[in-house]
């Protein structure tokens, strides 16, 4: 039986609220309005390549240009999956207008004057300088060379890894497996007793079949059986945690590596985050830090008075 796997590292990820998601949940609004106007409008042929500096609408006087829907079209928050290229112009459009008519109002309030907004405008600049910084710089690295060349460094330095193919049937005790052994030794067919009678819900209606396999990946006294056990033959009953098992081997191999294009997806984003981080811990390095936070030093405890 397999192992339980490791859990895979989950890496924290910000995502940039936007007020798109609560215009798309008020009720009919020009918005909406619009928005089903375009789906309903047939899609017009692709427009010619214009300037990032080309003004596509006003609000008040103050233009919105195709560069602007550019970087809101980079947003996470607004991403369109689904719609065609017109239909996504034309709604950006739409949310860049509602956008710049919310900012002017939130201006003229005198929000952007406030603690507390200066606060978060400063920290989002930051943190966009040093996404594009990071990213800017990681193109540096995740070159294609690069990438072939820690390809062909890891597969260099891989073992070669036996795999083996077999079915198995599950039971609760040694006698129900002896029994199952001696109908499949007797000429029976594995994949249909298995069906009937493995308490393995993941195999059984596959025949037992469990697939190509490392040894690491099954518990040991199953892994030790099945790569000990000749291709073709039907071993004697095993117990593990699980319950007894009768294990049949259908093939043995060497474990296949994965070509580069396989593997290219993993690598670039290997070398991408790794040049990200080694270019924050070198700059980190490199600067003066202060921490005025730091918890005041634990007192040592008391010495121990020994008994008389």
């Amino acid at each position: 039986m397999p192992k339980d796997s490791d859990p895979m590292p989950i890496l924290p990820t910000l995502r940039r609220a936007s007020a798109l998601a609560l215009v798309l949940s008020l009720p009919a609004t020009a918005w909406t309005a619009s928005a089903w106007a375009q789906t309903t409008t047939p899609a017009a042929a692709p427009a010619p390549a214009v300037s990032p500096e080309t003004v596509v609408a006003k609000v008040n006087g103050t233009p919105i240009t195709q560069g602007d829907l550019t970087v809101a079209g980079e947003d996470p928050a607004l991403s369109l999956p689904g719609v065609d290229d017109a239909q996504k112009k034309n709604l950006l459009v739409d949310y860049m207008i509602d956008l710049k008519v919310g900012a002017q109002a939130a201006d003229a309030a005198k929000i952007g004057e406030t603690p507390d907004f200066k606060r978060k405008l400063a920290y989002f600049r930051d943190k966009l300088l040093l996404d594009e910084y990071l990213d800017r710089e990681a193109k540096k690295a995740a070159t294609p060379e690069a990438a072939r060349a820690l390809y062909d460094q890891t597969v260099k330095a891989m073992k070669p890894e036996e795999e083996v193919h077999a079915r198995h049937i599950l039971v609760d005790n040694e006698g129900d497996a002896r029994k199952i052994a001696e109908r499949i030794k007797g000429g029976e067919d594995f994949a249909k007793v298995a069906a009937e009678a493995s308490k393995d819900p993941g195999s059984k209606t596959e025949g037992g079949d469990l697939g190509w396999f490392t040894k690491e990946r099954m518990v040991a006294p199953f892994a030790e059986a099945a790569f000990k056990l000749p291709v073709g033959q039907v071993s004697d009953p095993v117990k593990t945690q699980f319950g007894w098992h009768v294990i049949k081997v259908e093939e043995k191999r060497t474990k296949p590596i994965p070509g580069f294009e396989e593997m290219k997806e993993q690598v670039d984003q290997y070398l991408t985050r790794k040049a990200q981080q080694d270019l924050i811990l070198k700059l980190r390095e490199g600067a003066k830090v202060e921490r005025t936070d730091a918890a005041p030093a634990v007192a040592p405890p008391p010495p121990e008075t020994k008994k008389p």
